[in-house]
């Protein structure tokens, strides 16, 4: 049984974008109350620390994150854009998201275990380096990348995004840089606009957008033929996830027909690859799923997945 770390903090289910808001507190809520069974037992639960604004600044221009946090209201919510709203627990939430990605990759470099999943929020995918938008405040999973290139002595890091929209601000963070590799599975056409297949970077960049209505069999067939090959060539010396879990079938907010077998599935993919490519280091943090029940339910077999890894 692999060693699993679970980062989180209650001030993340704090971050308050309005009550009728998809990504509301509720969601880390599901996904504790899945994690309650007995079969969690083992997981190490750690609280996520604070991310300190220069960590914030790897991902995105310095004078963006102080604005971002001088802009958390002391009462009432900002809106940054038409989705994406700050309330007062906003500041510390987003920091201990990116906070909770920097020390999950700390101690799979440390062997402190095999992997590690960050149930935080707001997400981060959607943010780009000079923008945020879509929900999210700051782009946790970059700033994991460049805490393991800055902090650990390595080059080469991979994100696979299998959220069910694109995940543009990586993208547009990585791509330029061929050290860097970006995959994502998504559903086209859908918000933010981007994500077509033609959008390759310099060679690092695969895309591989999902028409809706797809289901099990062509999500697999897509990492199959496409994500996994060039993810195991390109040999990373880390895999990030951006584990999304709203490509579900029961999910309000878009129109793939995934299942919890398939987020178990690719968990084993990724992680048996990770074992032949970066001694097994994989760091995992949440993104989207926006029906609670199918949330919970799709991030705990995410969870066993990891602590199931060779």
């Amino acid at each position: 049984m692999a060693k699993t770390i679970y980062f989180s903090h209650p001030v993340c289910a704090d971050h308050d974008p309005g009550a009728r808001h998809p990504e509301s507190g509720a969601r880390l809520g599901a996904i504790d109350d899945a994690l309650a069974d007995d079969a969690f037992a083992a997981l190490d639960r750690r609280e996520a620390p604070v991310g300190e604004p220069e960590i914030l600044a790897w991902a995105h221009d310095r004078q963006l994150v102080d604005a971002i946090l001088a802009n958390v209201p002391d009462e009432g919510r900002v809106a940054i854009d038409a989705d994406t709203v700050v309330s007062p627990a906003s500041g510390e939430a987003a920091r201990r998201a990116a906070g909770a990605v920097a020390a999950a990759v700390d101690a799979v470099f440390a062997g402190e275990a095999d992997n590690a999943f960050c149930a935080v929020r707001p997400p981060g995918h959607h943010a780009e380096p000079r923008r945020p938008m879509g929900f999210c405040l700051f782009n946790n999973v970059v700033i994991g990348a460049e805490r393991a290139r800055r902090a650990h002595g390595i080059t080469r890091v991979a994100v696979v995004d299998f959220d069910v929209h694109h995940g543009n601000g990586t993208q547009a963070a990585f791509e330029q840089d061929g050290d860097l590799f970006f995959g994502s599975t998504h559903q086209w056409p859908l918000y933010p606009g981007t994500g077509a297949a033609s959008e390759t970077g310099v060679g690092n960049i695969v895309n591989a957008p999902l028409s809706p209505g797809t289901a099990s069999a062509g999500f697999r067939d897509a990492m199959e033929s496409r994500m996994l090959p060039a993810l195991r060539a390109h040999r990373p010396e880390l895999i990030l996830i951006s584990a999304g879990f709203d490509a579900h079938r029961d999910d309000p907010l878009a129109n793939l027909e995934l299942v919890e077998d398939d987020y178990r599935w690719i968990t084993t993919e990724l992680t048996r690859l990770a074992g032949e490519v970066c001694d097994g280091r994989v760091v995992s943090t949440l993104e989207g799923g926006y029906n609670l029940r199918a949330l919970g339910s799709s991030a705990a077999t995410h969870v066993e997945a990891l602590m199931a890894a060779a």
